[in-house]
């Protein structure tokens, strides 16, 4: 192919069109001819449209998101383009922040933060214990690289259960309740589908152990947060970690904020600062294997959704 002609937009972004040119490709503004479409908002579904119509010429579309269920709900993977998504770009920052609110966790800090007399000791170590990780893909791989200096048994969790590295086991969503039962932290990093939103409830409560943490750094509307505020309250479970959460942003006044057994950040897994650089070596890879007629990371399963 010759150097594909490649929208970038909405709006501008230096990083971005630099990543077209290293890759070999021509950055073009909405409305010219192009053969792809380097997509930067992360919601925006109705004027995506509006260009994909204006431009019937583009054959592939970037996402710059991860998590794409705002765009599965519209429709968009059902067309004859090839769409990918970043999935995989973020998995490094995202499983730091999500072992960091394990140990957070698991240590009391959110205690000791706010304490203002000396206390009590109390603390578990993560060493040598079990984990489960719901979600097999870029997080999940991340994740275990960052756990293995602990020691711990990883179970994984997913829908086709096959081989991750690094896992001891791997199971499918039928399984959960045996995986949820022995884990000192279970950590949700998985895509928001019809199945897996709530995948969370009540009942996977009540299957975790009591001084097991639950740390979410996926989506808010995989757990169902009425249940896990019960949870907390009751102390069937040791806590909550949440960089995500339903609704989000998270209102003022909302029980998770003045529980001792809960810690919330506000979707900072994964900030802007750290995004643009990681999104813009994807951009860079794909136009490059794009203009080379190769397959390109991070594709998006039109049957899946993610």
């Amino acid at each position: 192919m010759n150097a594909p002609r490649i929208i970038v937009g909405p709006g501008s972004s230096t990083r971005a069109l630099e990543a077209v040119r290293r890759g070999g490709g021509i950055p073009k503004a909405p409305g010219e001819p192009a053969d792809g479409l380097v997509w930067l908002s992360f919601g925006g579904t109705d004027e995506l449209r509006a260009v994909l119509e204006a431009t019937p010429s583009v054959r592939w579309v970037q996402l710059p998101s991860a998590g794409v269920e705002s765009f599965a709900s519209k429709n968009f993977f059902t067309d004859n383009r090839i769409w990918t998504c970043a999935k995989g770009s973020y998995a490094e920052p995202v499983a730091e922040h999500a072992l960091a609110l394990a140990l957070a966790g698991l240590r009391k800090m959110p205690e000791r933060i706010r304490a203002s007399t000396w206390g009590k000791p109390a603390g578990l170590s993560l060493y040598d214990d079990a984990v489960t990780i719901l979600g097999g893909g870029g997080i999940a791989s991340a994740l275990i690289q960052l756990l293995a200096p602990f020691r711990v048994r990883v179970t994984v969790v997913k829908r086709r259960p096959a081989l991750v590295a690094g896992a001891d086991l791997v199971l499918d969503t039928n399984h959960l309740h045996d995986a949820l039962s022995g884990a000192l932290v279970v950590f949700v990093a998985l895509s928001l589908t019809p199945e897996t939103t709530g995948i969370i409830s009540a009942r996977e409560l009540a299957a975790m152990e009591e001084r097991a943490w639950l740390v979410n750094v996926a989506r808010g509307r995989h757990v169902v947060t009425a249940a896990l505020v019960d949870a907390l309250v009751q102390r069937e479970i040791g806590g909550a970690a949440l960089d995500v959460t339903d609704p989000e942003p998270l209102p003022d006044g909302h029980p998770l904020w003045s529980l001792p057994n809960c810690i919330v950040t506000p979707h900072t897994a994964d900030t802007p600062e750290m995004v643009e650089s990681l999104l813009a070596e994807r951009i860079a890879r794909n136009v490059a294997h794009f203009a080379a007629e190769e397959p390109l990371e991070g594709r998006i399963d039109a049957d899946a959704g993610y």
